[in-house]
């Protein structure tokens, strides 16, 4: 094979657009997958939870803590493995620098 024909190592040229940059928060993220898509839905909670009643008892057996999908992002399939280790090593650099391994016990909002 001539030196025109090698494929030459590929890098990726990440751009972010200046309307991105502050990001979107996230109180939760929903996965969900298809046959050829993993599906991330990043939620911010909307107001404190509600109680919520049986429809057939009138007993109220749960609360709703109603959130909103701030975004949605779709991965195909093959990169959630590469995501998962990349998630995995930047949560084990956090946890040394912070020493931090369990959530706050209030971390949801309005919870007393």
């Amino acid at each position: 094979m001539s030196d025109e024909h090698k494929q030459l190592p590929v890098q990726i040229g990440i751009e972010l657009p200046a309307n991105m940059e502050v990001g979107q928060f996230a109180d939760f993220v929903n996965v969900w997958h298809t046959p050829a898509n993993f599906i991330l839905d990043f939620l911010s909670i909307k107001n404190p939870p509600q109680p919520v009643a049986d429809g057939e008892t009138g007993v109220v057996d749960h609360a709703l803590l109603p959130a909103v999908v701030g975004a949605r992002v779709r991965i195909p399939a093959e990169q959630i493995f590469p995501l998962i280790n990349a998630l995995q090593q930047q949560g084990e650099q956090w946890l040394s620098e912070t020493g931090r391994a369990e959530p706050p016990e209030a971390w949801l909002p309005h919870q007393e």
